[in-house]
């Protein structure tokens, strides 16, 4: 079976790729930028080359986009070609080309500013039924092509799957204030309770997706590491996490105080893949007990694939006052 794989110079595509490639499938993978994982290079803004790349293809899976640490160095128009016309691309060609199931990689950040509560307000409770509030040019194209895919699914029967994705790229945060209190181990490792994902794990959702995809119909899944956390704990999240954190995770202290680590004062949203878990079968193995596990064992918060893959940066040029700049 034939596989496409767009972004497969980045961290997403390129595990996708190794994944597929050591399974036996044939995989096509496309970026804009040369990679080993990539095996035609060109844009997907440009339908005649997408034309050619899909002829033959049974899967799509499409993490190409353009990306929040764009947000500063990009135009709003770089951001409609290529994360809404680039899918838009796809999507016609892979209709014309009858392929079999299309998965779109998309993020939690369409959530935008509904992830935000005020002071006073417990922790947000993050599933699929919360209306996505994009608060960039980022958030507001990955959000509209979500709404592609369904409408592709609905109108032309093209099996779709939308994949919203959490954090697990393993570059140093653009919060200057997080990096001067945590290391970047540190301010990982706690994410995992509430906002992160490892890539073997994401990897594996995609996979069930396409599979799932013709007899599902239209999903949008939460894919994150699944938290220890329930809904009564969310007051308590606000105002005290470790508390919380160590009735829900006992012993995680012993660990946090062998490396030296802080635990944060404060957590404002909690992701839930419940849903994606039910629907899907996804049994992601890496949350934040398992890594609790793994450190006493003298292992490494990382899976074997995502130190496989490793960091990429999402620019050329070297920035002196954090991994990327932030729009102001």
């Amino acid at each position: 079976m034939r596989m496409l794989v767009t972004g497969s110079s980045g961290h997403l595509g390129e595990a996708l790729v190794r994944t597929l490639q050591g399974t036996g499938h044939e995989v096509i993978g496309l970026d804009v930028v040369e990679g080993p994982y990539t095996h035609r290079v060109g844009s997907i803004a440009d339908r005649a080359f997408v034309r050619r790349c899909i002829a033959g293809v049974a899967t799509v899976f499409h993490p190409a986009t353009l990306h929040k640490p764009h947000v500063a160095t990009h135009t709003r128009q770089d951001f409609l070609d290529v994360n809404l016309t680039g899918t838009l691309n796809l999507l016609e060609e892979a209709v014309s080309t009858g392929v079999e199931s299309f998965v779109y990689t998309s993020t939690t950040s369409v959530f935008g500013d509904a992830l935000t509560p005020k002071s006073s307000d417990p922790a947000v409770w993050v599933t699929e039924d919360m209306a996505a509030v994009p608060k960039n040019i980022y958030g507001v194209t990955k959000a509209a092509a979500e709404d592609l895919c369904q409408l592709f699914q609905r109108n032309q029967g093209l099996s779709t799957m939308v994949l919203r994705t959490s954090r697990f790229f393993p570059e140093e945060d653009d919060d200057r204030t997080a990096r001067a209190r945590y290391t970047d181990d540190n301010l990982k490792a706690n994410e995992y309770l509430y906002r992160r994902v490892d890539i073997e794990d994401v990897v594996s959702a995609h996979l069930l997706a396409a599979r799932r995809a013709p007899m599902l119909g239209f999903r949008r899944y939460i894919i994150s590491a699944t938290t220890p956390f329930a809904q009564e704990d969310l007051a308590g999240l606000r105002v005290h996490a470790p508390l919380v954190v160590r009735r829900r995770v006992p012993g995680y202290e012993a660990v946090y105080a062998q490396h030296g680590w802080t635990m944060a004062q404060g957590i404002d949203r909690v992701y839930v893949n419940q849903r994606a878990r039910e629907e899907l079968g996804w049994a992601p193995r890496h949350d934040f007990a398992a890594l609790m596990t793994r450190l006493q064992a003298g292992g490494d918060i990382r899976s074997a694939l995502a130190r496989e893959v490793g960091s990429k940066g999402y620019h050329a040029e070297v920035f002196g006052d954090g991994p990327y700049p932030v729009e102001s």
